[in-house]
């Protein structure tokens, strides 16, 4: 899983300037709740650039100049008070990033008894207006909707547990947007020959997500891998049986051809800075490629391991969908659809790898395998399930009319799973096994699709929303 790194981000009050002269100490009130907001965004690991109070319009000019100038990824606009839409509007126009509206009050609720026993109107009003969030919420909504402006709502209180874990979710959004703009994906091999759901157009990843895509050669990774030192294979191997639970069963020789293959993958994915591979290969049979290409599962697992997910069979997409759940600190394990138990009303996913250590129940086997399923040759796979409670199932879908989301949440159950080699876990879904299959099937993913551990639909529905395409969540009920 991924790091949480900083973020850059805007932060500019809203308000009006005719009440600074008529509303003693409002402003500098109304500047100390900004300022609060500020240092929890620092908290939350963000380098905050505070464009102070925007009050006429003129300020909205000159705050998108400066917010644009610092490349924020993020703009927090906070209602202080009652704000004029024609103060607003400028620089919302103007910002270069999505703009998350921050209606939160100073308090829970205004305290009744100490405005009303004020006595002097003028100060109770006053009062009133250190509460007045809420006021410009609808007008500031209806313009950016008349103006194409795309936004959203935090609704709170300044002190509110679930209003800065939706500001939080924001941040992770955004960083894996960022994460996904900087990625450098890498494309080894070939499809598999007639899984049409698998075949994406790369120049769409790219539009979409901004990631660059690297075409890698098999010949490069063989030169790697011939180039390997016994110095090398010696700290692989020894770093297999650190990070594997290695089974008795697995040959020395196996062991070796794995460990070779996976100094060559590390190699590769530092000569091109990779931070994501989708691969597939056969070659001819009893050729060295052929070898080559049976003795990756294990590498490709510590790659994922290593913050750099790997999917089989060329699945671009779900690699990208991978990324994500790694970036916003998921995980990201490779998957299908394996079976079903209408006993116990589950779903089974799996795949023979790669595995990802952090969200493994328990360790992560190396086993052998005397035959690859629906693929040429044998060699060393992994054994794992998904750890026990909340996950996340995410699908990057190609449709005709372009990409999108699929997002489920359910529960990694336990319960007996097949011993053949693979990861593999047993998935409860709250609408039913039945209803979800269906659901899950008809929204047109591949047959892939990458597992994240926790409930984070609200975080990947946001990164839709920040990537400006939408998303399909499967109901649970």
């Amino acid at each position: 899983m991924e790091r949480r790194s900083e973020l850059k981000v805007g932060l500019a009050g809203v308000g009006l300037d005719t009440y600074w002269g008529q509303f003693e100490g409002l402003l500098p009130r109304l500047t100390g709740y900004r300022k609060e907001i500020g240092e929890r965004l620092g908290l939350l690991g963000a380098r905050v650039v505070d464009a102070g109070m925007i009050d006429r319009p003129e300020k909205a000019l000159a705050a998108a100049t400066q917010l644009n100038g610092e490349e924020v990824e993020l703009l927090f606009l906070f209602i202080s008070t009652y704000a004029l839409s024609s103060t607003v509007l400028p620089l919302a126009q103007r910002v270069k990033a999505p703009v998350i509206l921050l209606n939160l009050q100073p308090v829970a609720a205004i305290d009744y008894e100490y405005l009303n026993g004020l006595g002097d109107r003028g100060k109770m009003t006053g009062e009133w207006l250190a509460h007045c969030q809420a006021c410009s919420a609808p007008e500031f909504a209806n313009v950016f909707n008349r103006a194409g402006i795309r936004y959203d709502i935090v609704t709170g209180y300044l002190q509110e547990t679930c209003a800065w874990d939706e500001i939080a979710a924001w941040m992770d959004a955004a960083r894996a947007v960022r994460g996904m703009r900087n990625n450098r994906l890498g494309i080894l091999g070939h499809y598999y020959c007639g899984m049409l759901d698998v075949y994406t157009d790369t120049t769409l990843q790219s539009a979409v997500f901004g990631t660059h895509i690297e075409l890698l050669e098999m010949c490069e990774l063989k030169a790697y891998r011939d180039a390997v030192t016994g110095g090398e294979l010696a700290a692989k191997l020894q770093e297999f049986r650190t990070r594997f639970e290695v089974v008795p069963a697995c040959e020395d020789c196996e062991l070796e051809r794995a460990a070779r293959t996976s100094v060559a993958l590390d190699r590769l994915a530092e000569a091109h800075r990779l931070g994501s591979l989708a691969y597939y290969y056969e070659g001819y049979a009893g050729n060295e490629y052929e070898d080559l290409a049976t003795s990756l599962i294990a590498g490709n697992t510590l790659l994922t391991g290593n913050q750099i997910p790997v999917a089989g069979e060329c699945e671009v997409k779900n690699v990208q969908a991978m990324k994500i759940l790694s970036l916003l600190g998921a995980g990201g394990s490779f998957a299908e659809f394996y079976a079903m138990d209408f006993n116990d009303d589950v779903v089974m996913l799996g795949h023979d790898g790669p595995a990802h250590f952090a969200i493994a129940e328990g360790g992560v086997k190396l086993v052998p395998l005397p035959m690859y399923h629906g693929k040429p040759g044998k060699g060393l796979s992994i054994q794992m399930s998904v750890r026990h409670g909340e996950v996340t199932l995410l699908s990057v879908c190609e449709g005709k009319d372009g990409l999108f989301l699929l997002v489920a949440e359910g529960e990694s159950a336990p319960g007996p799973v097949l011993q053949i080699g693979n990861t593999n876990s047993r998935y409860r879904f709250a609408c039913g096994a039945r209803t979800f299959m269906n659901r899950w099937s008809k929204a047109g993913p591949s047959h892939h699709c990458a597992i994240g551990v926790g409930h984070v639909a609200g975080k990947l529905e946001k990164v839709a929303f920040l990537l400006d395409i939408p998303v399909v969540k499967i109901e649970s009920k």
